[in-house]
């Protein structure tokens, strides 16, 4: 028996059991999809703010009505309330819908005071202040000052500066070196002449330069060993910087210089200018022979010793004399 026409024909594809189930799943995501654009199209994404402690807050949606109306509205269950620090004013009020009851005024701590979630209405929080930089007085939130410095000495102060008076003694506390001095002068050949050998321990000062405690530069110059043997300057070489040396002065003042530096030169590249030329503050030159020694020629250089004026000593009291008559036995 043969088949009908239609019986040999396939099925058209919007009668299908697929399509249908494709369009009943179809459907369902469109519209669940659709409720919940439709649930959150009129909630805007809040900006970031930050409190005056640095805490995030909450800040207001700006409509006058409260989250918890707007999803009452909608019957879903408002979020549970939760304290934020106070950033300031509270928000306005609005007339539309009835907000949703404060839970009481807020501390600058971020603390809540009464009961959370009272359905007894309460007046709004009033503006907080933020405790200031002043202990105990509320005031404005502003920059933390920053923490004070330890107190940094000042700079010592130059000592002042002597009228001209002669040396008499020079004192090298570090050496235990306790010279008279001498005056010396320049030569024919401008050399500034060396202080008699015949006494080991005698220093010699340029008579033409300036005085210990004047503005410039002293020059003293002494033997470092001579016929007899080591002299007042052998162990000038061991000074190190930071070390006193004494000038006591013919007015009975004492000029004390610190020492800057000792350097070594050569006789050939002596620098005069350095050593011997004027400075912007009162300085000290000590000098001796230094480097290698040949029997014919001597020493083949200097040793300089730098140093700068740092205090002056006062002239010791005069001893009281002796007045009246002694008193009779």
């Amino acid at each position: 028996m043969a088949r009908p026409d239609h019986a040999r024909r396939p099925r058209p594809w919007h009668r299908t059991r697929a399509y249908r189930l494709t369009r009943t799943v179809v459907l369902t995501v469109a519209l669940a999809v659709g409720g919940v654009w439709w649930a959150r199209v009129d909630e805007a994404a809040p900006a970031p703010v930050t409190a005056t402690d640095g805490t995030p807050v909450t800040p207001s949606t700006g409509s006058g009505e409260s989250a918890g109306a707007r999803a009452a509205a909608r019957g879903r269950s408002p979020a549970p309330a939760t304290p934020t620090p106070a950033a300031g004013p509270a928000q306005g009020r609005s007339g539309s819908a009835r907000p949703t009851p404060p839970t009481g005024p807020t501390r600058a701590d971020g603390s809540a005071r009464g009961r959370p979630g009272s359905a007894r209405p309460t007046s709004p929080a009033a503006p907080t202040r933020v405790v200031g930089p002043a202990a105990g007085r509320p005031g404005p939130a502003g920059p933390t000052p920053p923490a004070a410095h330890p107190n940094v000495p000042a700079p010592p102060r130059p000592p002042a500066l002597l009228p001209r008076s002669r040396p008499t003694t020079l004192t090298l506390p570090y050496l235990d070196i306790e010279a008279p001095v001498v005056d010396l002068r320049l030569d024919r050949h401008r050399q500034l002449t060396a202080p008699p050998d015949d006494n080991s321990n005698l220093v010699g000062w340029y008579a033409d330069g300036p005085s210990p405690g004047e503005n410039g530069t002293v020059i003293v110059v002494g033997h470092r060993d001579t016929r007899a043997g080591p002299a007042v300057f052998v162990g000038l070489d061991a000074v190190t910087p930071g070390r006193p040396v004494e000038l006591r002065r013919a007015d009975g003042r004492t000029a004390i210089y610190t020492v800057d530096a000792v350097k070594t030169y050569d006789k050939a590249n002596f620098p005069s200018r350095d050593v011997y030329g004027a400075r912007a503050r009162p300085e000290l030159r000590l000098i001796t022979c230094g480097g290698a020694y040949d029997r014919r020629t001597g020493y083949t250089g200097n040793i300089v010793v730098y140093a700068h004026l740092t205090a002056t000593r006062p002239a010791p009291p005069a001893p009281k004399s002796l007045t009246g008559r002694a008193r009779s036995r």
